[in-house]
Parts: C-alpha cells; structure tokens; sequence
C-alpha cells in the first residue's frame, strides 16, 4: 500500500516543481519585458532628477533676469525723483514766478509793471477800483453783455472781497471796460484766480482793451501768489475764445448746457506754475 502511495505522489511533486519554475521564468520575463518598456519610452528615474534641476536652473535664472530689471527701475526712479526735485525747486524762486508764469507777462514785459498803477494806453486810463461810486458804472456795462443776469449782491460779492482785482477802463468819464475776479483756495491745494465778468463798450472793442484788462488782472493775481486762473465762456463766443487762448488760456472741459439759454460753456484754464 506504501508502496502504491509513493508511486502515485511522485508525479505530483514534480509537476509541481516544474510549474513552480515555469512561473518564476514567466515572472522573470514580464519584469525584462516591463523594464525594456519603461527604457524604450524615455523613462528612467535619473532622467527625471535631471529634468528637475535643469527646471530648476531656468527659473533661478529667470528670476535673477527680473531682479535685475527691478533695480534699473528703481534707479531710473529715483533719477526722475532727483529731477521733479530740481525742478520744483526752480519753480518756487520769484524768477519763475514772473517770468515764467505767463506767456504775456514775458512778452509785454508786465513783470516790472504795478497792476495798482493807473495806466493811460491810446487815450484809455485803466484804473483799479477804488470806491462804491464806481459800482453802478461797472454793473450798467456788464448788464449790456452778460448771457444770464446778475443781482447786485452778485457784483458786491466779487468786488467787495477782492477790490484789488476789480479794473475799470475809462474814456474821460466813461467806463467802456470791466474785469471782475476773485482768488481764494481751491481744494486746500492750489490759489486759484477766476475771471466772473469781463465786457467792453461795443463802440470801444477791437482796441486791445480786453486784452489789457485781463493783463492786470492776472498780473494782481500773480503778485497774491496766484497757481492758475480759470473762467467759463459759452461755446459759441468766438471773439472771447480767441482773446483767452491768445492770452495762454486752454479748453480744460466743456460744460453742458452751463448757462440759463442752455447753450454749452467751456471752461478755460491758464497754469502759471
């Protein structure tokens, strides 16, 4: 019976044997198979350290590029800074006050010139306000132009707060010429002048009166420590344009339907500093 036992397992131990080996030589070749794979596509574990320090490299580099270009800013900056520096300081001396501020200042040669002082220029003595008898000279030759009406405690407002900046152009005892300013603080930042009225006899006009009023004016500004001068105009008067933008004033906007007839206005303005 032993006998018969021993017979009948040994063929199993071998077979078994034999399919023990036959998986280790299949394992053995999927494992080539799969690593011969792996190579043939490109991969391998130090080709992938390889790529990670190369990425590495280039953006250390890249960043190393920005930095640099930071720094040229930065110097170009402070250069600029240095420069708006120099400048400012230029622009507070009284050299450029007067002589750089306006255009006709510098071409008139007002800069030695008193906007006080009565002046007599072709038989017109400009004179700067002086009293309340002067007040009804002023609003009866306003009124005559003006495109919307002023009450008197409009004219009094202006003249009474800033004399100084209120002239008269007088033929003998007529006034054919008027200029009414004031010059307060604008936003906490700037002087601000503002020209409220100007008009000129028609009989008188196309004499240079408008013009020299506005000089003195500006002038007076000047002397009160005066940043820029601004106005309103309507769109359509193109005699009052022509007058202010020969003068340096610019078109700072325009202002729809500004006044009572509903016609536009613009707002023009004149840096003096």
């Amino acid at each position: 019976m032993s006998d018969c036992v021993e017979t009948q397992d040994s063929p199993s131990v071998s077979e078994s044997k034999e399919q023990s080996t036959s998986y280790k030589s299949k394992s053995a070749v999927i494992d080539n198979h799969q690593e011969t794979t792996s190579v043939s596509n490109g991969f391998h574990p130090g080709n992938e350290q390889k790529e990670k320090s190369e990425e590495s490299a280039t953006l250390s580099d890249a960043v190393q590029d920005v930095v640099e270009k930071l720094e040229k800013l930065g110097r170009f900056v402070e250069a600029v800074d240095r420069k708006i520096s120099n400048l400012d300081t230029t622009r507070n001396s009284d050299t450029y006050q007067l002589s750089a501020a306006l255009p006709l200042a510098r071409l008139r040669g007002l800069e030695s010139a008193s906007a006080a002082e009565p002046e007599i220029v072709d038989g017109i003595n400009y004179v700067q306000y002086g009293s309340e008898e002067q007040m009804s000279l002023i609003v009866n030759l306003i009124t005559k132009d003006l495109s919307e009406p002023y009450t008197i405690y409009t004219y009094r407002y202006f003249i009474h707060n800033w004399p100084k900046l209120c002239f008269l152009a007088m033929s003998e005892n007529q006034c054919v010429g008027a200029i009414v300013c004031k010059l307060d603080l604008h936003k906490q930042a700037l002087h601000r002048g503002y020209i409220a009225m100007l008009a000129v006899e028609e009989a008188f006009r196309r004499k240079k009166i408008a013009t020299k009023l506005v000089n003195k004016a500006i002038l007076a500004m000047i002397r009160d420590g005066c940043d820029e001068v601004v106005l309103e105009t309507e769109i359509t008067n193109k005699a009052a344009l022509k007058l202010y933008e020969n003068l340096g004033f610019v078109r700072d906007k325009r202002l729809y339907r500004y006044y009572l007839n509903g016609v536009d206005a613009f707002r023009l303005k004149l840096w003096l500093r």
